[in-house]
């Protein structure tokens, strides 16, 4: 089973360790960070030990972190994947786009892409996603592959939407 997906404008490839520089210059990003890592500056040891860990549910479980490239470009403009955030059974829907990426439908094409791959090929009957409450581009793509808010805490200080789909 090939773990590279191709959707009509991208391409969604496992991150290699080798890649490790490319994806701690999008976690550093302050766009990206906001959200998505409390603003906090991630060390590059941290970004590595994520990576370590994606390799092995790769390697393990065939889900982990997948970067997002232009098919035309070439280009990385964010990642997409499935990742354990909160003490779950299974893993949620996980992405991030740098700022020139956003706002042209990306995010929605990575994520019902891996959305596909959960259902069809690990069979998982539910996916979640979570987002900070503040974060509206990532609460539209949750509402355009068709999940549904189901319940909002407080973590960390900070108030979370967790949003639900079943399977199709």
């Amino acid at each position: 089973m090939s773990l590279v997906f191709e959707t009509q404008r991208l391409r969604l490839k496992p991150i290699l360790e080798s890649e490790l520089n490319t994806l701690h210059s999008i976690f550093i990003n302050p766009y990206v960070r906001k959200y998505l890592c409390d603003d906090k500056v991630w060390s590059l040891q941290q970004v590595e030990e994520m990576l370590i860990e994606s390799q092995r549910l790769f390697d393990e479980r065939k889900f982990g972190l997948w970067f997002i490239e232009t098919k035309n470009e070439k280009e990385i403009i964010g990642f997409v994947g499935l990742w354990y955030f909160f003490g779950e059974g299974q893993p949620q829907l996980a992405y991030a786009l740098l700022p020139e990426a956003t706002k042209k439908g990306y995010a929605t094409e990575a994520a019902t892409r891996i959305l596909k791959y959960c259902f069809n090929e690990l069979g998982y009957q539910y996916l979640l996603a979570s987002c900070d409450q503040p974060n509206v581009e990532s609460r539209k793509v949750a509402e355009r592959i068709g999940m549904r808010e189901v319940q909002e805490k407080i973590v960390n200080g900070n108030p979370i939407l967790f949003f639900r789909v079943e399977r199709f």
